[in-house]
């Protein structure tokens, strides 16, 4: 019995495109990270520093 030709397993990414797939998550991640930082801050860091209390 011969044995039916099968196509040959996908070949592994290239180490390029490794690269480029994790400096996209990396790129994502900062973005992310800089979204929550300014989500934090809030109105308050639009005062130049100074805390938004009311002085009375």
């Amino acid at each position: 019995m011969t044995t039916p030709d099968t196509p040959a397993p996908p070949a592994r990414p290239k180490p390029d495109s490794r690269d480029a797939r994790l400096k996209a998550a990396l790129k994502a991640n900062l973005a992310r990270r800089k979204a929550q930082a300014r989500d934090r801050s809030g109105p308050e860091a639009d005062t130049d520093g100074e805390t938004a209390r009311d002085e009375g």
